[in-house]
This record gives C-alpha cells, structure tokens and sequence, in this order.
C-alpha cells in the first residue's frame, strides 16, 4: 500500500498537512487540488492550496486557524512569518446537535477488573495515600516515605524504617500468610500487601501564605484525591496554623462523599506536640490502614465505570491527524457505553467554542463554558498575556504555528458525542458522557486536575515526548507518530503513526485503545510512565497557567 503524503482535513480547508518531507517543485493532487510547491515542504507542516493575500484567512479543520500576515502563494509553506493567530469568535448555542453512536455493541459484555468502593465507583488501582494540607509538612511526608516505602516492597529504605519492620513482624506472628515475606524483609523484599499498589506520598507548596481561594481550591484538589476510587484511605498531616484548615478538606470531602466512607486518618503537629510523637502514631495507623486496603480485591467491572482524561501534551502536526481523534473515537465509545470522559485544557479549545457550544445538551452547560472561557482569557489578557501565546517553542518546530491551529486538533480528543457537563477546577466529575473540564493546557497541572476530578485512566498523546504521569491513576501515553515511538520507546505505550503511514484507521486504533485500556485497568498491564514511577503532582493555582 502506498503511503499518503498530503491530507486535507476537511473540505472547507484552504491549506493540506505534508504527511512526509515534500520537495520543492513537487506537483501535488489531493481533494480537487493541484498545485506545484513552490518550496519545501517538511513533514507536519501546511501548504497553501491558493494564493493568499494579506489578511487571508487561513482554514483547518473547517475552521479559522489564522490570518496572513504577508502574501503566501499557491504551494508556499506556512509559517510564524507569514501567518498571524487568529480565531472566530463565539456566542450563545445557534444550532442544534444531533449524535449518531458508534456500534458498540462488541464492548457491552466487557469488563475490567477493578476494586469497588462503597460509593459504588471502582477502582482501576488501589492506593493508600498519604498528603499534607500545608507545603510545612512536605519534610514529614517524606519522613514517611522514607519508613515505609523499602519496609514494604514500594521503594528505598531510610529513617523510621525500624517501627515499620516491628509492626510488619507483629502482623505476621498474628497469622497474616506474609510471615515467609516478613522474614525476608532485611533483604530487597516482594511486596507485602499483594492487593495494594502502593502507598503514593504527595507534596506540594501550596496551603498558606497565598489566597483564601487558592487554599479552598486546593482542599477540593485534595479531597478529590482522597474521594478517587483508586484510592482506598489516606494519611493528612497537617500544621495546625495554615489557611487549608482541615475543616475545609472535611467541608471538601463532604461534597464529593457525603457519608465520607473512606478512613482519612489526621495528624495535627501543632496538636501533637513532639514530631516524632505525630510520625509515630502516624506510621501505625497508616499500616493498620492498609492492611484493612489488602482485603480489597478485584472484581470483574462494566466499562462503563471507566472515567478517562483525554489530555495532549508535547504536540505536534500531526497530534490531531492520528492519536487525538483515536482517543476521540475511545471517548466516544465510552460515551454510548455509560463512562465518562473529560475534555480539559481551555486554552487548547480557542476558536473551537462554537462547536463545542452547540454540541452542550443545554443551555445551562453551554452558558457556564461559555463564563468559564470568556473569564479565563480575561485573566490572561489582565497580564498582558494571552491564549495565542500557548504553542511552545516545540509546537511549532513541528507545524502548529498559532494556538487556534493547535485547538483544532486538540479537541479531536473529545469527538463528536454530545457535551453533557462543564466543570470548573476543582470539581469532580459526576455526569456520564463527556465532560468540559477548566485546566490550563500545562502537562501536569492538567493531569492532577483531571484525576482531581476522578479519572482512573488517563490517555496522553504527544508527537514530541513527554514523560507525565501521575501518582494514583495509570498515563497511557500515545505517540502520533511512528519515529517518536521507536526513539522513546521507554516512555510510549502505543504508537498510532499507523494512521499517518495509512495502514490503520482511526476506528482500528480506536478498539485497540480500548482494549489496551482494559488490560491496564484491570492490572494486567502497567504503563511506562507507572514502570518509571513518575508520579508527577501540581496542584493549579487560579493565576494565568497557558
């Protein structure tokens, strides 16, 4: 099969995408249109198929990507040069919206194996975890790392260590079947708890010394956390003095778990007295918290208890060629099965709105997306900033020269099903079908905030590279192209440059999205970015973030 070189993305488009490094003087058919180049052009990158005039309007996507900044002719390359940012603009829904689900009915008997919660969500991990509400506790966090990360089977040993042994050889003489693990322990031991995952340490620099709100939404990030059906209890330290009050976690939890059904076990220094007397008692509640998680098993799960973020970071031309609409594909079949998904990066969604807008089921939906935007830009231009400025340096080494131009591709993640809720961060997801969620398009503070919100999985397509993860919920990382998946091959979980080649299609990597997806959740599988323990974790302070 030959492989294509050009595609037209849509037939409203005045520009094709190089699918492979194009000569000078090529002669190029592709949709009705013929054109010599009349430079070369690399791969990822558009090319007029007419004469642009100063002021032109660009189109990808069917949409406005930009403007000609000077004159670019029939078969000349765009680039920062010639073209200027520009995108239409949006207004209240003027159209109606109408779906047609994909034929799911292959995936209805499936299930994953995961770990029910009493609130009925499940699990794909099941974690313990232990936080601070304030930055002043990050030193004891780690304190407890040190004691029971090695002690364990989780990680390296250090301070502490010993309490964590003696309660660990307690528990084995009491009749635990880990006695033969236990006398193991002074050597490099097998993981003691074979149904937790792991005890997973946050820290982070927030919860005083900035804003009121800033600590609120730090709480609700936090509760989020703990509420996560990965996770099955948590540990809280806290100072005492700090704006992030444990009354407002508690406030926090209760909204997301109003019978508050998990153990959340809390530590106040202040009220303790001595630091070793809070560590102390910490180490042994924490343990006796996960020996109760160690009785949780895996049970066969419909997929319509997944919750997935759609997220793109390290993009590139051919981002939303490939992996993005196959991850809309998995988005939209999750849809028509019952699941959710979450479509965030507001940033990444400039001179989409329209669209987005006139797919919301109703006009309450529409309108808060609509504040939400419309109050994020503001704030961007308040500091003489603004959306245009988010492709990176690398975004348009690769061919997306302006952030509408990135959007357009970005928001192939979310597909083509209906838009069913807005949230604001830190909210948490509770409404089946697709999601808006309010991120920055940032790579970790929008994956905290996707989990935050109740991901248990996490799809992450990228054309550069990137190595994010997180610390409780499994990063599927998707490469767009072939060449980026064979170079990094330690952090990519599934190529999709198949596409491009044109030796798949985006429905065939779609189904082999979700069926990986079904292997991770249920353990099968672990993902590159958990293989290498990156638990990337920042919290979003409501400050302008791109």
């Amino acid at each position: 099969m030959t492989s294509p070189r050009t595609i037209q993305l849509d037939p409203r488009d005045n520009v094709l995408v190089a699918l492979a490094d194009l000569p000078s003087g090529e002669r190029i058919v592709n949709s009705g249109v013929i054109c010599t180049l009349t430079t070369a052009i690399p791969a990822k990158h558009k090319f007029a198929t007419r004469d642009f005039a100063i002021g032109a309007e660009i189109v990808m996507y069917g949409v406005t990507v930009g403007r000609a900044r000077e004159p670019i002719p029939q078969g000349g390359l765009l680039t920062t040069q010639n073209v200027v940012h520009d995108a239409a603009g949006f207004q209240a829904k003027d159209a109606s919206y109408s779906w047609e689900a994909p034929d799911f009915t292959r995936w209805v008997p499936r299930t994953f194996d995961g770990y029910y919660r009493e609130d009925g969500q499940v699990g794909t991990r099941n974690y313990w975890l232990v936080l601070p509400l304030v930055f002043c506790e990050n030193r004891n966090v780690d304190a407890l790392r040190e004691a029971f990360e090695e002690e364990l089977g989780y990680g390296r040993p250090r301070q502490y260590r010993q309490q964590v042994r003696s309660l660990l050889q307690e528990y084995s003489s009491a009749g635990s079947d880990t006695s033969s693990a236990a006398r193991e322990v002074s050597h490099a031991p097998e993981r003691i708890f074979p149904n937790v995952d792991g005890i997973k340490f946050l820290l982070h620099q927030g919860g005083c010394g900035g804003t009121r709100d800033d600590s609120r939404a730090l709480c609700g990030l936090l509760a989020g956390y703990i509420h996560h059906p990965n996770v099955a209890g948590a540990t809280v330290l806290s100072l005492g003095c700090q704006n992030a009050q444990v009354s407002d976690l508690l406030e926090e939890l209760k909204l997301r778990d109003p019978s508050l059904s998990k153990p959340v076990l809390i530590f106040d220094q202040q009220k303790s007295g001595l630091e070793s007397t809070m560590l102390s008692n910490a180490i042994r509640e924490t343990f006796q918290g996960v020996v109760e998680a160690n009785r949780i098993e895996r049970k066969p799960a419909p997929l319509s208890k997944l919750t997935v973020g759609l997220k793109c970071g390290g993009s590139d031309g051919f981002s939303g060629i490939s992996a993005n609409p196959s991850i809309g594909r998995v988005s939209d079949m999750l849809a028509a099965l019952g699941g959710r998904s979450l479509l965030s990066e507001f940033p990444e969604l400039c001179g989409v709105e329209q669209s987005l807008i006139n797919r919301c089921t109703d006009d309450r939906v529409s309108d808060r997306f609509i504040q939400l935007m419309r109050s994020y830009a503001a704030r961007a231009k308040a500091v003489h900033s603004g959306f245009e400025m988010n492709p990176s340096p690398g975004n348009i080494r690769d061919g997306l020269l302006t952030d509408a131009m990135k959007s357009a591709g970005a928001a192939r993640k979310g597909g083509t099903s209906p838009v069913n809720d807005v949230l604001d961060y830190p909210e948490y997801s509770r409404t089946q079908g697709l999601s808006l969620q309010c991120t920055p398009g940032n790579d970790v503070e929008c994956v905290t905030a996707q989990v935050g919100a109740g991901a248990n999985i996490v799809l992450f397509t990228t054309g550069l590279g990137t190595p994010t993860g997180n610390p409780i919920a499994p990063v599927i990382k998707l490469a767009t192209n072939t060449k980026l998946a064979e170079r990094m091959s330690d952090i990519i979980d599934i190529d999709t440059g198949a596409i491009i080649e044109g030796k798949s299609s985006i429905d065939q990597m779609g189904d082999a999205i979700l069926e990986l997806i079904v292997d991770v959740a249920s353990g099968k599988l672990h993902t590159k970015a958990e293989t290498l323990r990156q638990d990337d974790f920042i919290p979003w302070k409501r400050g302008v973030s791109l």
